[in-house]
């Protein structure tokens, strides 16, 4: 008998076609829903930036005044009237004294030492101190008040001027616009390479605030954990925002 008219060889034959095409189908089915599953879950991550120059508003300045003497009445009387000189120096300026903040007095006693070095009992003499501080709204002022403030060691004082500096009081509302801003800058990265892509941007999946940059204005300075510059009038800040968003 000849073997194609075998009922049980037909039968195979049916199977392994059915068979082949569920295969097929299934093969199909699969791939589908790998492409629909990666194409839901398709996503693109852009970061945001937005920059602004600001000019600080208030400044702080501190000096020191030092007197040394061996004895400790005359050292505190001397420290008295230097104090006064500077008091006198700023109000030339145009600062009131009732606006300057003036410290205790700091007092440090000296030991006479030996030929080896060693600290003994006797007193040598003492070192007296007092700090101004001054804190104004013109900052123009306050900077030329420390670059010209040694000028008072001309006139017999030991003063020491302690940088200036230079914050701005309006800083967490900036913060707000600027987070809006790079917020907008985000999105507007993200639609493009979506574009071209082919795709189009989605709903928001993510957002993460970057910590804050104040630096010199053109510094290319960055921290992990925010720069806050006091030593310039003029600086920038900057905002970092990293948001996420769905493609389709």
């Amino acid at each position: 008998m000849n073997d194609r008219t075998n009922p049980t060889w037909f039968g195979l034959l049916l199977l392994g076609i059915f068979l082949a095409a569920g295969i097929v189908v299934a093969t199909f089915v699969i791939a589908k829903t790998i492409e629909r599953v990666k194409f839901q879950n398709q996503r693109i991550q852009v970061k945001g930036f937005a920059e602004r120059t600001i000019t600080s508003d208030i400044a702080v300045w501190k000096g020191q005044i030092t007197v040394r003497s061996p004895e400790l009445v005359s050292a505190y009387n001397k420290l008295q009237a230097d104090v006064e000189k500077v008091l006198s120096y700023l109000g030339e300026q145009g600062i009131k004294k009732e606006d300057v903040g003036v410290s205790s007095v700091s007092t440090i006693v000296q030991y006479k030492k030996t030929e080896k070095g060693m600290a003994t009992n006797i007193i040598d003499g003492y070192v007296l101190g007092q700090t101004v501080e001054l804190t104004s709204s013109d900052v123009s002022l306050i900077a030329q008040i420390a670059a010209g403030s040694t000028s008072l060691i001309k006139e017999g004082i030991e003063f020491s001027s302690y940088a200036p500096q230079y914050f701005y009081t309006k800083l967490d509302d900036m913060k707000i616009e600027l987070l809006g801003e790079a917020t907008k800058n985000a999105l507007m990265r993200a639609g493009v390479l979506a574009k071209n892509s082919g795709s189009e941007i989605g709903t928001l999946k993510y957002a993460s605030q970057g910590v804050f940059q104040i630096t010199p204005v053109y510094s290319t300075q960055v921290s992990d954990y925010g720069v806050y510059n006091t030593t310039t009038i003029e600086k920038s800040i900057k905002a970092v925002v990293t948001i996420e968003y769905s493609i389709r």
